[in-house]
């Protein structure tokens, strides 16, 4: 019996310590550099691709059933793929699915991304719990000819993530407004008509779907770049700031976002509400530090306690920084934690609408436990109407 030979790689993953991964490439061709993560998330890895928090990074998909429902306009959390490129197990299929529009091999290759699959995903999720988010090069080429010397020094010489400023890669190049509504059966997204509060939301690479339920919960949303001043933000006259999911360090975003920020917090007594990075430049501006996590929290089925209600919440995350709950000063509380390795998920000033958490409550992918945190924005900021 003649068994069919094992097709002739066409793209490799290699790390920065000399280990090669080889497989089937799609998408892209070309060559590419960034950090490496993995993604539990059973679903969504249009947006995952689409997020602009995940700019700097590889994303590896441990869920082998990549690309069996396709891809749709609607799905885009921005513009462009931000991901750099992505590795999965299986090579994606054609789509079965009523809403999908083109497959994801086609998508990728028309949006500039590259991507490797026939990969031992078990093995590489190993590698990167016990070593830490690593450096990589991405090479796809339908001949199959890899440099292996380059593309090892290729990733020994990426400069990592630390200190990098991304925030400004990905946010809006000029301030917009966002009406546009969270999606429900049968009619897609409609339109906030009646907004009762004021928004202004900090651009540091927010999702779409962070904007939409902002809208779902009666926000009229303006939205500026990551480097508006103080000035820039109160001249529109908010009932609230927002402050947006993000990829990068969040000290280096810090340079110029904590300096406004503070600037809002001792001028105003405006609600003040972040999400993922801007839960880091919340808890810089009130003066606790971040740190570089070992491999990041990236998932869809991450359980969170309430600390101060004992509620436990499974959310979405993506994240390689945390804040160091034992850095924060009197008068700011930790509010949530995460039940996989006790880091911070959230905080709040003790005395003022101030607050942020470090998971994406939007459930883009995603349970949506946690869109209570959009509705206690809108409830702070009527709060304050009413009082004054």
């Amino acid at each position: 019996m003649v068994q069919n030979a094992t097709p002739k790689p066409t793209a490799c993953l290699a790390l920065a310590d000399g280990t090669l991964f080889f497989g089937q490439g799609f998408g892209a061709t070309g060559q590419t550099v960034a950090e490496l993560c993995f993604n539990t998330a059973m679903t969504g890895y249009q947006e995952i691709m689409t997020d602009p928090s995940y700019a700097g990074q590889i994303v590896t998909f441990t869920f082998p059933h990549v690309g069996n429902v396709g891809v749709n306009p609607d799905d885009d959390e921005t513009a462009d793929p931000v991901a750099e490129g992505m590795v999965v197990k299986w090579d994606p299929t054609a789509p079965s699915n009523w809403r999908a529009a083109e497959n994801l091999k086609e998508w990728l290759a028309r949006r500039g991304r590259i991507a490797i699959g026939g990969v031992d995903t078990r093995r590489l999720t190993r590698a990167i719990r016990q070593q830490g988010a690593p450096h990589v090069a991405l090479a796809h080429d339908p001949e199959g000819n890899f440099d292996i010397e380059a593309l090892v020094a290729a990733a020994r010489g990426f400069a990592g993530l630390e200190g990098m400023d991304l925030a400004k890669k990905v946010t809006c190049a000029q301030s917009y407004r966002w009406d546009e509504m969270r999606w429900a059966w049968p009619d897609g997204y409609a339109r906030q008509e009646a907004p009762a509060h004021k928004v202004v939301a900090l651009d540091y690479g927010a999702k779409r779907n962070i904007l939409r339920c902002l809208a779902s919960a009666g926000c009229d949303v303006t939205v500026l770049p990551a480097t508006a001043t103080a000035a820039e933000v109160l001249a529109h006259e908010p009932d609230g700031v927002f402050l947006s999911n993000g990829p990068g360090d969040p000290a280096a975003t810090g340079e110029y976002a904590v300096p406004m920020i503070r600037e809002i917090l001792d001028t105003t007594e405006l609600p003040v509400f972040g999400i993922c990075l801007g839960h880091q430049m919340l808890a810089l501006a009130l003066g606790g530090q971040t740190v570089k996590m070992n491999h990041g929290h990236h998932g869809a089925n991450h359980p969170v306690k309430d600390l101060e209600t004992g509620k436990v919440e499974i959310t979405s995350m993506n994240h390689g920084f945390a804040v160091d709950a034992q850095s924060l000063p009197e008068g700011v509380i930790e509010t949530h934690r995460s039940l996989f390795d006790g880091s911070n998920c959230g905080i709040r000033m003790t005395d003022r609408p101030v607050f942020s958490v470090q998971y994406h409550p939007e459930a883009s992918p995603g349970p949506q436990d946690s869109f209570y945190l959009f509705e206690r924005f809108a409830a702070a900021m009527a709060a304050r109407k009413t009082a004054a």
